[in-house]
Formats: C-alpha cells, sequence, structure tokens
C-alpha cells in the first residue's frame, strides 16, 4: 500500500497520515481488533471526539487499504472490529522503503550525498551494517 501524499514537515506518523488517522492507526496497533466506538472511547480520554468523526476516518482507512474490517459475535453482540493490515514496523518498513526509492530514483547523487552527510549523527551500528551492505554488493558486482 503507497501513501499518495507525504508530509515533508510531520513527525512520525503524521508524515503518512493526518493526525487523527495516525492516532487511530497507533490505538489500532496497539490493540487486537478495536470497534468504532471502542476507539472512540479511547480517544473521549484525550478530547471531545463525535462517534461519527471516528467512523468516517475509519472508514477512509478501509478504504486507502490501511485497515481490514470483521464482524464478531451475532444478534445483538455482533460488532464490526478494525485491525491494521500491516505491522507498524512493517508499514514503516515499507513506506520508509519507497519514499528513499522515490527520492535516489528522482535525485540520484544528491540524495545519496545528503545521506551519507546524515552519517554524522546516526549510531555507530547503522554504520555498521552499511558498510557491510556495501561490501555485499561489491562482492557481486565482482562475480
Amino acid at each position: 500500500m503507497q501513501i499518495k501524499k507525504m508530509n515533508i514537515g510531520g513527525e512520525g506518523l503524521n508524515r503518512f497520515f493526518g493526525p487523527l488517522e495516525a492516532r487511530i492507526m497507533d490505538i489500532l496497533w496497539t490493540s487486537e481488533g478495536l470497534s468504532i466506538k471502542e476507539v472512540q472511547t479511547i480517544l473521549k480520554q484525550e478530547s471531545q471526539i463525535s462517534i461519527n468523526t471516528v467512523m468516517t476516518i475509519m472508514n477512509r482507512l478501509l478504504d486507502k487499504g490501511h485497515l481490514t474490517k470483521f464482524i464478531t459475535g451475532s444478534g445483538r453482540m455482533r460488532a464490526a472490529k478494525f485491525s491494521p493490515i500491516l505491522s507498524k514496523e512493517q508499514f514503516l518498513s515499507e513506506q520508509t522503503k519507497q519514499v528513499s526509492q522515490g527520492l535516489i530514483q528522482e535525485y540520484g547523487t544528491l540524495v545519496v550525498n545528503h545521506m551519507i552527510d546524515a552519517l554524522d549523527e546516526v549510531d555507530p551500528e547503522v554504520i555498521q551494517r552499511l558498510e557491510q551492505k556495501l561490501n555485499d554488493l561489491k562482492s557481486r558486482k565482482k562475480t
């Protein structure tokens, strides 16, 4: 699933989602499937929000392919529950990969240079993994 628009100035999940979408995804990522009412109850602890607003946002997330909907119970106990399609880790991995590949395809060397410059601020373990990846790529090119 590809995010159509990205908020460059946002932080965390707000780069990929609107603020309420991000909050709802965060809630669902820490749960085993919740109804719209259950999500609204959690959100109401933070601020007043109507069930219709939560329903609209969750249905949008469903339409965009971020959520799946399933029915539990029967009769009066029947309820629609929602769960994320991907785990948070899978989602972030997929999105950052798409963004990185898109930037490199469009801007090539410029983006790679900026990424290399940013290495001054990363954990030494990241640099070690990068070195290993570069060595693997070099050895594949030789064979």
